[in-house]
């Protein structure tokens, strides 16, 4: 069994336990060590400063690999809030997958929402009379840097707001900015080594000898 830490990020807070200013001379940043004093432990993959929601940690190396390793494709899902009347098109380029400067990015599930019930960010999202927003939940199965924004970016619809919601079977369902709940994970056991026939080594031949 595992110990698995469901973290609600708050806006602008460093998925780390330290910030890398600090030695910079510039002022430094909110970190995961403002929220949370339990020690050994690490984020199962990151969310980006400026994004909220669902981060995971762990003490257990076998579970971070589990979540954050890109060859275990696990899904993620997001709420976005864009600037502009989301369009059906735009829906379909991004189920389709999205050519971006380091490669088209894998089919993505991608549904119009009505705007969730969440808590105030503060700062709030600017807000323009005259330029409509629209939400929309996002599941990805990849973790390239800023890649909810950049998706959203290309098919016209700058991101304004990211709320990751789920990864995998876990959600942040109950839980406020800067609240966290843990769990205990079952991790399967590793497969048993498959042991093949031993070879035997042929025993020299006495009556051979080793010519001069």
């Amino acid at each position: 069994m595992a110990d698995l830490f469901l973290f609600n990020k708050p806006f602008h807070v460093l998925s780390q336990f330290t910030d890398d200013r600090g030695d910079s001379g510039k002022p430094t940043r909110s970190t995961l060590a403002d929220w949370i004093s339990t020690p050994g432990i690490y984020p199962a993959g990151r969310l980006d400063f400026d994004s909220e929601g669902l981060l995971l940690l762990t003490d257990d190396g076998a579970l971070q690999h589990r979540i954050a390793s890109p060859s275990q494709k696990m899904p993620k899902t997001y709420w976005v809030q864009v600037e502009g009347d989301i369009t059906g098109n735009a829906l379909a380029r991004l189920r389709q997958g999205v050519e971006l400067k380091d490669g088209r990015t894998r089919p993505a599930q991608a549904v119009r929402m009505a705007a969730p019930t969440v808590w105030d960010r503060t700062p709030p999202v600017r807000y323009r009379e005259s330029v409509p927003t629209s939400w929309i939940e996002l599941t990805i199965s990849e973790g390239r840097n800023r890649q909810v924004r950049r998706m959203t970016a290309a098919v016209g619809f700058p991101t304004l707001r990211l709320i990751r919601f789920r990864i995998g079977q876990w959600t942040l369902e109950g839980l406020s900015p800067g609240e966290y709940r843990t769990e205990q994970v079952n991790l399967p056991a590793p497969p048993a080594r498959k042991s093949g026939p031993r070879s035997r080594k042929r025993p020299p031949n006495p009556r051979r000898t080793k010519s001069s």
